[in-house]
């Protein structure tokens, strides 16, 4: 059976989730040609190791703690904290606490492009 997401129209929490957190699994929320939205969810002491995506990506920290590799440096994202890479720019990720990120990917630049 195929993961419903979300269409056009609809909404989507992205509160914390705070005792349902230990719980959770990380979800794709929406999926389309040219974008991408997931609920990344890392349990303390995970790893998400060094790799790359063709398209820009931000990540929102929603709850928790990560420290985000990336362009020599390591940067830790609190809740509310985003950050923004240009596509094709290796990165990682280890949570220092069980978290739930926001991840947000554009697929298809020129697409989105022409259709402005």
């Amino acid at each position: 059976m195929a993961l419903k997401h979300a269409e056009s129209g609809d909404v989507i929490s992205v509160m914390p989730l705070g005792e349902r957190l230990a719980a959770s699994r990380s979800e794709t929320l929406i999926k389309s040609d040219a974008l991408e939205v997931n609920r990344l969810v890392l349990r303390a002491g995970s790893n998400l190791r060094e790799h790359r995506v063709p398209g820009e990506i931000t990540v929102q920290c929603i709850e928790g703690e990560i420290e985000f590799t990336a362009r020599g440096s390591v940067r830790v994202l609190r809740p509310g904290d985003l950050i923004y890479l240009a596509g094709g720019e290796p990165h990682a990720l280890h949570a220092r606490a069980d978290s739930s990120l926001l991840l947000t990917i554009l697929l298809g630049h020129g697409a989105v492009a022409e259709r402005l």
